[in-house]
């Protein structure tokens, strides 16, 4: 378990996988290249269209299924009634347990194409019945928190809210609200992301909570008894500028702040933050909401807002809604032991062969200049560059579980590490390239 979990009883995650693994394992089995030690790879060919970097997330919440996946009495029932596989399978699947090791890009870091986010080290039998569970984690939360820290970055020291529950399934929500915070959301709106993650929960109020009332006076009135004058308050369910006043008038110039939700928010973000001003309520914070993406962030950057809720566009990648993350076997040994790789061939679906180690080269001003991926051996150092392969599981046991804080400080960092065209909006390249250095013949 991570160390960002609270203690709760969970599921096996055995079954969270790809009936053709199964049948595979079953042939590899009964082929005795089962137990050949091998190493998988899960690596993205490309980033997304346009993006300049993507954002490693879900690395805890692997951790945490990888130790959940058990073959239980239950799972192998299922398996035996539906005849996935036969007996001797499933008897190798009742005594299941990962023993190898795994490297991985640390949690929050960024990553370009190429770049071996997870090297997963063990037997073929071992190692092959992970894709599905890692592609299925890593693919949405590295979306999410990519998405998230275009937001961010758009934002710059204006806080953003993670607020896309409502347009999700339900548990992609808390994953989502996790690979937000990541990325430098400060709060989410979904609770259980706070129970399970630690994620800072906030949120403001409902239209249905002011139609409920006779007027706005009257719903107003009600909050702030409830909540105090700190609270934030709805002021567009009917007259915007009328609301704002009988806000000041109910709570005092010590209103918390105001949500904005429809309309056009540049001009209206203006129009309240004059008004409120006006009205003496100078500390007031205004929150807008109401389908944000990184680029309606950054044209209201020019206005008055304090605060962006996000929802939708995070919840679904902002068009990028996977990261289209594979997961490859890139070397095994052969008949003799003797590590080769091997690689996929198919013209549009290319891989690199070969066991990669990973460095960021940092230039002499502290910024990243390139990706360097070694095949076989770990690039040279030249001194200030970063190794991005961390340690995750070793012989079986979780080594490198880190606490959500910590990969949301992370990602700042190498964010920051990055060039500043990395931050840019409009469609591009990845800001620094991919290298192989290749130690074979």
């Amino acid at each position: 378990m991570s160390a960002e979990t609270t203690t709760m009883s969970r599921p096996s995650t055995a079954l969270l996988t790809d009936h053709y693994e199964l049948t595979m394992l079953q042939a590899a089995l009964r082929s005795g290249a089962a137990h050949r030690t091998s190493v998988f790879e899960l690596f993205a060919r490309r980033l997304p269209e346009g993006r300049r970097y993507g954002v490693v997330a879900g690395t805890g919440r692997f951790l945490d299924a990888l130790a959940d996946f058990r073959f239980g009495d239950a799972e192998l029932e299922d398996l035996r009634q539906r005849e996935v596989v036969d007996e001797a399978t499933l008897s190798w699947l009742a005594d299941y347990r990962f023993t190898g090791d795994i490297w991985g890009y640390a949690e929050g870091e960024t990553y370009f194409p190429g770049s071996p986010v997870l090297v997963v080290e063990s037997t073929f039998a071992e190692g092959v019945i992970l894709e599905t569970l890692a592609l299925s984690i890593f693919n949405h939360d590295t979306a999410i928190a990519g998405a998230a820290s275009r937001m961010t970055g758009a934002a710059g020291d204006r806080p953003c809210i993670e607020m896309g529950s409502r347009r999700t399934h339900d548990m992609a929500a808390v994953a989502a609200a996790r690979a937000a915070y990541i990325a430098g959301f400060t709060t989410t709106s979904n609770l259980e992301a706070g129970r399970r993650y630690g994620v800072p929960t906030a949120g403001t109020a409902a239209h249905s909570f002011t139609l409920l009332h006779d007027d706005e006076r009257e719903a107003f009135q009600a909050q702030v008894d409830s909540l105090g004058v700190g609270t934030t308050l709805l002021v567009d369910t009917y007259d915007v500028t009328t609301a704002v006043e009988i806000a000041v008038e109910v709570a005092g110039p010590q209103l918390g702040g105001v949500r904005l939700d429809s309309g056009d928010l540049l001009v209206q973000a203006r129009e309240v933050r004059e008004q409120l001003d006006r009205l003496g309520a100078t500390g007031t914070r205004i929150v807008v909401t109401s389908d944000l993406d990184e680029f309606a962030i950054a044209a209201l950057q020019a206005g008055p807002v304090d605060a962006y809720g996000v929802g939708t566009q995070l919840v679904t990648g902002s068009g990028a809604p996977t990261a289209s993350m594979v997961y490859k076997l890139v070397a095994r040994a052969d008949d003799a032991g003797a590590m080769v790789g091997v690689a996929k061939a198919s013209k549009d679906k290319l891989s690199v062969a070969g066991r990669k180690y990973a460095l960021r080269r940092i230039g002499d001003n502290g910024i990243a200049q390139e990706e360097v991926i070694g095949i076989g051996e770990r690039p040279e150092n030249d001194g200030n560059d970063r190794e991005l392969l961390v340690p995750l599981v070793e012989r079986g046991r979780v080594v490198g579980a880190t606490s959500l804080d910590a990969a949301r400080d992370r990602h700042a960092r190498s964010r920051a590490e990055l060039p500043r065209p990395a931050l840019q909006l409009s469609r591009g390249e990845p800001v620094i390239p991919t290298t192989y250095v290749d130690d074979q013949p």
